[in-house]
C-alpha cells in the first residue's frame, strides 16, 4: 500500500472515531496525528499534553505553539506517576506503569467531558525497539493507535508532515525525562530536574541529538559522533564538568560511542 493510501486509510479510521481526544508530547508522530484528526471530515477532537516532571518546560511551552499552529483546542492535564512506587522504582517495567497511570488519567478526564476515546501517536516502526509502554496502550481498550492502524511508517509521517509544512517534520526523535535515568535508580522528580538542566546547557554546546544519561554521582553525556571531540575541548569540558558539579553529580563522562537511543536497555539485552 503506497502512502496516499495509508492516508486515505487513515482518514476513513479517523472518521470513523469521530470524537476523541488526542494524547498530544508535541512530537512528530503526536503532531501528525492532531494534524490529520483536524483534517478528518465528521471529527470532533481536542488535544491533551499530560504534565509532570517527566516533562520539561520547554517541551510544555513547545507543546502549546504547536497546538495552536495546527488549530487545534488544547489542555494540559496534569498528572503525578510519582505517587505510585510501581512507577518510581524504576524497573524494566517503568514505561508501562507511566503509560498506564497517564492513560487512565486522560481516559477518565476525556469520559467526564464527553470524549470516550483517547488516540496516540504509535507508528508501526515502533515495534523495533523495547517500549513495554505499548503493551499498556494495547490493554486499555478504549484507546487506539491509528497511524499504525493505517500502516504508517514513520519515513511516511514525516514526509507527509513536510508536505503539510508542520515544523516537527525534522524534529529528533525524543523521550521523556525518567528514560535518562538508569534502570533501579529511584525516580525522582529532583533527578529528573538535574538532568533537564544538565541537557538544556549542554545544547547550548552541541546540536542534534543529546541525552545525559543519569547513573547516580556520575553523568554520562552522549551525543552525535561528529560532536564529541567538540564538547572533549579541554576549555568546554571544563565548563561542562563544573555546571554538573553544580547540579550534583560528582563526574561527568562524554559516551565515545555517541548517541544511541535507549542505550539503558542494553544492560537488559533489548
Amino acid at each position: 500500500m503506497n502512502t496516499e493510501a495509508k492516508l486515505r486509510k487513515l482518514e476513513g479510521i479517523l472518521q470513523d472515531v469521530g470524537k476523541a481526544v488526542v494524547a498530544f508530547s508535541g512530537g512528530t508522530d503526536s503532531a501528525f496525528l492532531a494534524a490529520a484528526a483536524r483534517r478528518a471530515p465528521g471529527t470532533d477532537v481536542l488535544a491533551a499534553t499530560a504534565v509532570s516532571a517527566t516533562l520539561t518546560g520547554e517541551e510544555k511551552k513547545a507543546a502549546v505553539r504547536l497546538a495552536k499552529k495546527i488549530g487545534i483546542r488544547h489542555v494540559l492535564l496534569r498528572t503525578d506517576e510519582f505517587k505510585d512506587e510501581l512507577f518510581t522504582v524504576n524497573s524494566a517495567e517503568r514505561c508501562y506503569y507511566c503509560k498506564k497511570i497517564r492513560f487512565k488519567a486522560l481516559l477518565e478526564w476525556a469520559a467526564a467531558r464527553g470524549y470516550h476515546r483517547v488516540i496516540e501517536g504509535s507508528n508501526i516502526d515502533d515495534d523495533r525497539d523495547y517500549r513495554p509502554g505499548r503493551r499498556a496502550i494495547a490493554e486499555l481498550e478504549r484507546v487506539s493507535s491509528p497511524l499504525k492502524e493505517a500502516g504508517l511508517t514513520k519515513a511516511e509521517i514525516r514526509e507527509v508532515s513536510r508536505r503539510w509544512k508542520l515544523p516537527t517534520w525534522n524534529k529528533p526523535a525524543a523521550a521523556c525525562l525518567a528514560s535518562r535515568i538508569e534502570y533501579g535508580l529511584a525516580l525522582t522528580p529532583e533527578r529528573l530536574k538535574q538532568v533537564e538542566e544538565a541537557e538544556r546547557f549542554i545544547r547550548a554546546l552541541c546540536k542534534g541529538q543529546l541525552r545525559v544519561r543519569h547513573h547516580g554521582t556520575l553523568a554520562r553525556i552522549e551525543t552525535g559522533p561528529e560532536w564529541i571531540p567538540v564538547l572533549a575541548k579541554p576549555v568546554t569540558a571544563g565548563k561542562i564538568a563544573r555546571k554538573l558539579k553544580r547540579l550534583g553529580f560528582h563526574h561527568a563522562a562524554l559516551d565515545l560511542s555517541g548517541y544511541r537511543m535507549g542505550s539503558l536497555n542494553l544492560d537488559l539485552g533489548k
